[in-house]
């Protein structure tokens, strides 16, 4: 990753990076590292098993602060709406992380770059070095930043949890008298292995993108990116949104 890279994730993020060298090292996956020992400090992985904590604990107290009345079942839901990977994987989509991703050369073929357990588990390490690097209250704010959208999207429909796709349309039809297209901009991996890379449009405007095993796998993740950049998600799904 170079500066001009740092830079974008620096101001995507909202913050100043104090120590690159750690940040660039969430971007290494172990095939990149094991081909290439001499380029890279290190792989990913220690970051991504401390990261996976740093979202726990962050995610966890937002729930705990946003819900003072609801109960331990209702909390843990929620945190499992999300913190799992294919969520993380549409939260490393939506800041760009998979632009940045060190590959090896099998796993550049295999369309790793499109997986959402290489894109959730560099979103983790990246919070790790966060952590690390920044400071505890430092990265969680970050990572409330991020999660917030996310959280207000789930409160705004209210029930059985939905997938991201029927939240997306809902929204879209309710606020915008329109549904979403996807529209397939790229598929990698051979022919009985593929990875599709969908776009999700709403009034002709990309509002996310997601990848997958399967067409409906990557439709799912872009309408979760794309629920994160929602601009105008009412607390009342019942009321007209305000734009």
């Amino acid at each position: 990753m170079d500066a001009p890279a740092l830079d974008e994730l620096s101001a995507r993020l909202g913050i100043v990076l104090r120590e690159p060298e750690l940040i660039r090292q969430a971007f290494v996956h172990s095939s990149f590292f094991n081909e290439n020992p001499t380029l890279a400090a290190g792989h990913n992985e220690r970051l991504e098993f401390y990261g996976d904590a740093v979202i726990g604990v962050a995610v966890s107290r937002l729930l705990f602060e946003r819900y003072p009345g609801e109960d331990e079942g209702f909390l843990t839901a929620r945190r499992a709406a999300l913190v799992n990977r294919e969520a993380l994987a549409a939260m490393a989509l939506s800041i760009g992380l998979d632009r940045h991703l060190l590959l090896g050369r099998g796993e550049t073929d295999a369309g790793g770059a499109t997986r959402p357990s290489v894109l959730a588990g560099c979103f983790e390490a990246l919070a790790g070095a966060l952590s690390l690097s920044e400071g505890t209250e430092r990265a969680e704010a970050v990572l409330v930043a991020l999660f917030g959208p996310r959280l207000d999207a789930l409160a705004a429909f209210p029930g059985p949890p939905k997938s991201a796709k029927s939240l997306l349309q809902e929204w879209a039809q309710r606020h915008r008298g329109v549904k979403p297209s996807y529209l397939v901009v790229g598929t990698s991996g051979p022919p009985h292995d593929q990875r599709f890379r969908v776009t999700v449009l709403i009034e002709g405007a990309a509002l996310g993108v997601g990848a997958g095993s399967s067409r409906q796998r990557a439709e799912e993740q872009a309408a979760q990116a794309a629920l994160l950049a929602l601009p105008d998600v009412p607390d009342d799904p019942t009321q007209p949104a305000i734009s």
